[in-house]
């Protein structure tokens, strides 16, 4: 449990559309009570529908957004600590969230992955030759950061990746 820190203006753009979009909209013009908490509530249902979408299992899902401080706080189950960095991932590497509040609880606890925020000119093996002392292990980075990582190439600066023990 704890809170990470991201960059806000690096990630997924998932405020962009449906109803985080009209709610965002809404702020912009009248900054109420109500249309703060509807920012709030349509943005942490996006960011549980996009950890949905990536296959990632947590039993009890709840994921809520703080519009005003721009933290999402995550809680449920998780079998595994991968699932749970991947969790933690995907709710922090979203455009507009600067911190991700930690609640998930691991039924098989393991030792914890190092974190390594992508700068501009890193890729994949640059960072394992770094953390590892060996340019080709970056396989090892980039399935860890599966699904949310697509291919090796395409990181992009301000990216929070999870960084296994080997």
């Amino acid at each position: 449990m704890g809170l990470l820190s991201f960059m806000k203006e690096a990630g997924e753009k998932l405020f962009g559309t449906g109803q985080a979009k009209a709610a965002s909209a809404a702020v912009a013009t009248a900054p109420t009570p109500e249309n703060v908490a509807a920012l709030s509530k349509a943005a942490g249902d996006a960011i549980a529908s996009y950890i949905d979408t990536q296959g990632l299992k947590v039993g009890g899902l709840e994921v809520g957004f703080d519009a005003p401080t721009a933290t999402v706080t995550v809680a449920g189950t998780v079998d595994d600590q991968a699932t749970k960095e991947k969790v933690l991932l995907c709710c922090g590497n979203v455009a507009g969230v600067a911190q991700v509040n930690d609640l998930l609880v691991v039924v098989a606890p393991a030792p914890e992955a190092k974190y390594h925020t992508v700068v501009s000119g890193d890729n994949l093996s640059k960072i394992a030759k770094a953390f590892y002392g060996d340019a080709n292990k970056y396989p090892v980075i980039f399935e860890a950061n599966q699904p949310m990582l697509k291919h090796p190439d395409k990181i992009y600066p301000g990216q929070l990746l999870r960084i296994p023990p080997l």
